[in-house]
């Protein structure tokens, strides 16, 4: 399923995320485990309200590998 991140338009990191979510323009939400909860709680109501997938990765570290990027990364989505 982490394959979704690497061969699908996407988007990375919490504001981008949530921003792509107000927009309805998500079809899977990735969030890190070892994230701060907190941050991600508005990302997961947006997408339970909306029906949006909600996937949970390990690790911050593993869900950056999974984008492509060098960085951690608390949040992704792909895109419709």
């Amino acid at each position: 399923m982490l394959n979704d991140l690497q061969e699908k338009e996407k988007v990375i990191g919490i504001k981008q995320t949530i921003k792509a979510l107000n927009q309805q323009k998500v079809t899977t939400l990735y969030i890190a485990e070892d994230a701060d909860q907190q941050l991600l709680e508005n990302a997961k109501v947006i997408a339970r309200e909306s029906g949006v997938e909600i996937v949970s990765v390990d690790t911050m570290k593993k869900l950056g590998k999974a984008c492509g990027i060098d960085v951690s990364a608390a949040a992704a989505a792909v895109l419709k």
